[in-house]
């Protein structure tokens, strides 16, 4: 039996981004406001755990799955060209293998919700497996990405009361604009080295344009997360929260305003912090009322 160290578990990690809990976090926020608001107040315990840990590790069999894609063109990128499979820390083979046992997990996990729940939880996942391929025929991946980030908010509704409300969904939309906005971000900071390798995205569909469209989608999400709270008829704290969420977008935009790959990267990063927001407002309302 090979001897495991912590060397030998390091790549595996990496590849999986457990050392980059960014993702997470963006996957997670949004998975709160849903379960909150399916639930009116503190959602089920049982459904919150299964719901963070399907989270983690959905956004692990992600990184995968995007690494086992992008094998041939990561080398390429100065970003990317140390991740685990293209520098040979991972073979491919024993990346499938994990990939596997990832998904493995989160398929027994959501086991424990109901049927609708396991149905959208296919859909999501084929959402996610087609994401990493889009950049290759489309300049709106992600949107793709949008949409499988999003996938956990009617998951929550239907295991939190067995039905979808059809609320849920400008929720669900809200969330796809305000994915698109950050992910383009993070686009930005790779688009010169995408266009010499001939990937898509909407960074560089957008060009000179970016700050301004992005922006706008901005400026989309904020009204959507309006609408939301005016539908689930949120309170003072709530809107307040928006109001965090609009003053750190807007520091977001004199963040990128050189285009500096890493200060495209810190915007992209920034959203963690608007997505707390958020959540916090709708807990907030929750427990004051």
């Amino acid at each position: 039996m090979p001897h495991v160290t912590i060397s030998s578990i390091k790549p595996y990690w990496e590849l999986m981004r457990f050392h980059k809990p960014i993702g997470i976090l963006l996957l997670l926020w949004p998975t709160y406001w849903a379960l909150w608001l399916a639930a009116g107040g503190f959602p089920n315990p049982q459904t919150l755990f299964i719901f963070t840990l399907g989270v983690i590790i959905m956004r692990a069999a992600g990184c995968i799955i995007n690494d086992i894609a992008d094998r041939h063109v990561d080398g390429h990128v100065k970003r990317t060209e140390g991740r685990p499979i293209v520098s040979g820390q991972v073979s491919v083979k024993n990346a499938y293998y994990l990939l596997i046992a990832m998904v493995s997990v989160a398929f027994v996990a959501v086991l424990f919700t109901n049927t609708l729940t396991i149905y959208l939880s296919l859909a999501a996942a084929a959402l996610a497996f087609c994401y990493p391929f889009m950049k290759r025929y489309t300049h709106l991946p992600q949107v793709v990405l949008g949409m499988a980030f999003s996938m956990s908010i009617p998951m929550a509704f239907a295991a939190q009361t067995g039905k979808l409300d059809p609320a849920l969904w400008l929720l669900y939309t809200t969330n796809v604009l305000w994915t698109v906005a950050y992910d383009t971000f993070y686009g930005m900071a790779d688009r010169e080295y995408d266009k010499r390798i001939g990937v898509k995205s909407t960074a560089i569909l957008f060009e000179e344009n970016d700050r301004l469209i992005i922006g706008s989608i901005q400026v989309l999400a904020i009204i959507g997360w309006l609408m939301v709270g005016q539908r689930f008829e949120l309170g003072a704290m709530y809107f307040l929260s928006i109001a965090v969420a609009a003053s750190l977008m807007a520091y977001q935009q004199w963040l990128i305003r050189h285009r500096q790959a890493n200060a495209c990267l810190s915007a992209f990063i920034n959203n963690h912090w608007v997505g707390m927001a958020v959540f916090f407002g709708i807990l907030l309302h929750f427990v004051t009322n």
